[in-house]
């Protein structure tokens, strides 16, 4: 019995683990290297890296039981697509949402480029952890005025680097940081601002939130968009039910 898994995240890594151990055939399907690389090697797991067309899709979910979308909250094209491949594939498909946040007294913006609109016409250092991708929304922003936390790959770098983004402002971690560490960033470079997602637990953000809000700096949020799935739990009591003969749950 095989289940298809987009992943990238937290929860989808320990479902493909929790499934194998039960002796499930799983695909594990990444966007990235460091994907693959925080994937690991795991018996009874096959990884899939880099992006997929949609008939690619369409043939990977042959002969699945259940493809399960573990992607990241605000990757909704890439939940757009998945969702579309298995409609036209005939596949079970479930969401696996992460939890939202107490988001508390940030101030929230519908995307980056609203956010960034907003923070042109204020002063202070900007730490932003909202990854590379969304680097040039900020591109209206002084440069030395910005700080991105970025995963230390060439890719990340690049995009700073065609931001104009001095050397020295770059900071090339991996995390989750924990609320030490973030404190310990905002003060060192004397941050205003810090702009981030609402990744949940896994991603950091009540230690991001916390940081804020001890070290004084304002936290900017980009909102998570709305979308229908379920818990973790959930998901995983669904695909024990098929792996025990049971039928899937609509």
């Amino acid at each position: 019995m095989r289940f298809v898994i987009f992943s990238g995240t937290t929860e989808g890594r320990r479902l493909s683990r929790l499934l194998a151990e039960k002796g499930a055939k799983v695909t594990v399907c990444v966007a990235s290297e460091y994907g693959c690389e925080e994937q690991g090697t795991i018996p009874g797991v096959e990884t899939r890296t880099g992006p997929l067309s949609p008939e690619e899709k369409q043939s990977l979910l042959q002969n699945c039981v259940l493809c399960v979308d573990a992607t990241h909250p605000y990757a909704t094209h890439v939940t757009d697509s998945v969702r579309e491949a298995c409609r036209t594939a005939g596949v079970q498909y479930v969401r696996l949402l992460r939890p939202a946040s107490e988001t508390g007294d940030a101030l929230c913006f519908e995307t980056a480029d609203a956010a960034a609109d907003w923070l042109v016409r204020q002063d202070g250092n900007i730490l932003l952890t909202t990854g590379a991708k969304e680097l040039a929304a900020f591109s209206g922003i002084a440069p030395e005025r910005l700080y991105p936390r970025i995963l230390p790959s060439h890719k990340s770098l690049e995009a700073c680097e065609r931001l104009g983004i001095p050397h020295r402002n770059i900071i090339a971690m991996q995390g989750p940081f924990s609320a030490e560490l973030n404190r310990a960033m905002i003060r060192q470079y004397r941050i205003r601002y810090l702009v981030t997602k609402d990744g949940g637990a896994p991603g950091g953000f009540p230690e991001k939130a916390e940081a804020a809000r001890e070290a004084g700096a304002e936290l900017i949020l980009l909102c998570r968009p709305e979308e229908a799935g379920t818990d973790f739990e959930a998901v995983y009591q669904t695909c024990m039910t098929l792996l025990q003969g049971g039928d899937a749950i609509e």
